[in-house]
Parts: structure tokens; C-alpha cells; sequence
């Protein structure tokens, strides 16, 4: 993550919000103490919480009751050609 002082990061705003979603997060300092990150808006969704409702694909699936399913295929060797 790379650093900047607060002053280099307003006078070059423009690089660090692009450098937030081309290189990754950005950190600002004030006095040499952390105080601020720019982050790209794809990554700053993913720090947020999921919504009501929201489960992950696996469970969802397990859900659905597909164990009871009989998904056995019937051996099949193909047709036989003559070259």
C-alpha cells in the first residue's frame, strides 16, 4: 500500500484515486500517522456487510436437496465405426 503525506495527496488527487483502482488501496498520512484510505469502489463493497437474505453459494445449493437425486449414468461405450 503506498503511503502519502496529506499534502502530496491533495495536490495530486487525481493520481492517487487513480492509482486507487489500478494498484490498490492508498494510504494518506497527517503528521506521519495513518488517517485516511482511498480505496476503489469494487473493493470498498466488498468491506461492506451483505444484505438480509444473503448466503453463500454453497449453501444455497446444499439447500436445494440435491443428495436425493440419482445422477448415475448408464455405461456407454459409444457406436462402433468401421475405418
Amino acid at each position: 500500500m503506498e503511503r502519502w503525506k496529506l499534502e502530496d495527496a491533495k495536490a495530486r488527487f487525481s493520481e492517487v484515486v487513480r492509482l486507487a483502482g489500478t494498484e490498490g488501496p492508498q494510504l494518506v498520512t497527517i503528521r506521519g500517522k495513518e488517517a485516511a484510505v482511498i480505496l476503489a469502489p469494487e473493493a470498498y463493497k466488498q468491506l461492506l456487510p451483505k444484505p438480509k437474505g444473503h448466503q453463500p453459494l454453497v449453501r444455497f445449493l446444499q439447500g436445494l436437496g440435491l443428495s436425493d437425486l440419482d445422477l448415475e449414468r448408464e455405461h456407454d461405450t459409444g457406436r462402433e465405426i468401421s475405418l
